[in-house]
């Protein structure tokens, strides 16, 4: 089936039951049981596995074209869980701007269980080949990057990590964060990643009203050692929240498409504008690695990000002026989002760390919503 058929059909077929429509939510804690070690039916415990919750992987495996795929409290969850296949001892490589949320969980949570992360000095092929050493047990990439909207080459650094083998005689897993374009817009598995990891709360929500992560993986071996963490870590979705990202997942194409048509729309105008000294957008022709949107991409996700001319005093006049778009943290909602990356998302960075990346004072990232794009422009053009 075709992308917009899988995301109102797949993991969301009636109730056999019932003939519901929609899929229900299971608002329930255990299971009966027909007796000693025998299942009434396919569920024991909602920790381990509930239906509300067994149908949401379903639909985001099919959108990924993945075997399996498992659903979590948060992106952060997800990503804990990744980490989680690591032991002491391991090196996990990554790009120079990978999101703030997760260089935190790199070197100030499992830094202490001497599992190290080495940034690649550029974000490269080339640069995350040369950073492999006996010790890489992961390489951890983003494409398009938070915030800086970096594309890279996937296929390729999963052709280079696949030549490596470690001191185990493994090679590497390719983890790819592909919250920013979404699964109806790319697909790593197929090009040859190892895992791929989602905070659901942005695009596959879709409305700002739901927390979640998923991972998504081919391989069974890993499904099973993530599926005993995400059990025994017990960091699960609840089952309305899973009823909520379901309902985002069904409109997930069409939305997409009107983000991207209003993030150029915003892109081209903030381009031109006397108080903006840059706009950040894989969109533009000249945009470093721009030929990957058509390579590995369908189309771009409604994110962008420029840097206003001046510092924090002109960013805060400008963020007071605004009357459409929101100040806040997150994206991929319906509404149009600005945030301050410097102070949100990638707080946890050093400002030498920040600066020297590009995650100035002065820049914005954009989330850009499903509304009339002349509305979002008159509100910049007023604001600026």
């Amino acid at each position: 089936m075709k992308l917009d058929t899988l995301a109102v059909h797949a993991g969301q077929r009636p109730d056999p039951h019932n003939g519901a429509v929609t899929v229900p939510v299971s608002l329930t804690s255990t299971f009966q049981l027909a007796g000693i070690g025998k299942l009434t039916g396919d569920f024991e415990y909602a920790r381990s596995d509930n239906p509300s919750r067994h149908a949401l992987e379903d639909s985001i495996a099919a959108l990924e074209g993945a075997a399996h795929a498992l659903s979590f409290a948060s992106g952060q969850a997800a990503s804990t869980s990744i980490l989680s296949l690591l032991v002491p001892d391991d090196e996990v490589v990554t790009t120079p701007n990978v999101y703030g949320g997760s260089y935190r969980l790199f070197h100030n949570v499992y830094n202490k269980y001497n599992i190290v992360t080495v940034h690649a000095e550029q974000s490269s092929p080339e640069s995350i080949q040369s950073a492999l050493t006996d010790k890489t047990a992961m390489v951890w990439i983003e494409s398009p990057s938070n915030p800086l909207l970096t594309l890279i080459d996937i296929a390729e650094v999963a052709e280079r990590v696949a030549k490596h083998r470690n001191r185990k005689g493994v090679k590497p897993l390719l983890v790819v964060d592909n919250t920013f374009p979404s699964p109806a817009l790319q697909n790593p598995l197929a090009l040859g990643a190892d895992i791929v990891a989602h905070s659901c709360t942005k695009y596959i929500g879709g409305h700002s009203d739901v927390i979640g992560g998923a991972v998504a993986v081919n391989d069974e071996t890993l499904w099973q050692s993530l599926k005993f963490y995400q059990n025994a870590g017990g960091a699960v979705q609840g089952p309305m929240d899973c009823y909520l990202l379901q309902r985002g997942i069904r409109t997930l194409p069409l939305r997409m498409r009107k983000h991207e048509e209003n993030a150029y729309r915003v892109a081209e105008f903030l381009r031109g504008h006397k108080h903006v000294e840059q706009v950040i957008f894989p969109g533009f022709e000249d945009f470093p690695n721009h030929h990957l949107v058509k390579k590995q991409m369908r189309g771009l996700p409604g994110m962008l990000a420029f840097k206003i001319r001046g510092g924090v005093k002109e960013v805060e006049q400008f963020f007071a002026k605004l009357k459409l778009f929101i100040m806040a943290e997150s994206l991929g909602g319906v509404e149009s989002l600005l945030c301050h990356p410097a102070s949100t998302s990638h707080a946890a960075l050093p400002e030498s760390e920040r600066n020297k990346i590009g995650i100035t004072d002065n820049l914005i990232r954009v989330s850009v919503g499903i509304e009339d794009a002349e509305d979002l422009i008159d509100d910049l053009r007023n604001a600026l």
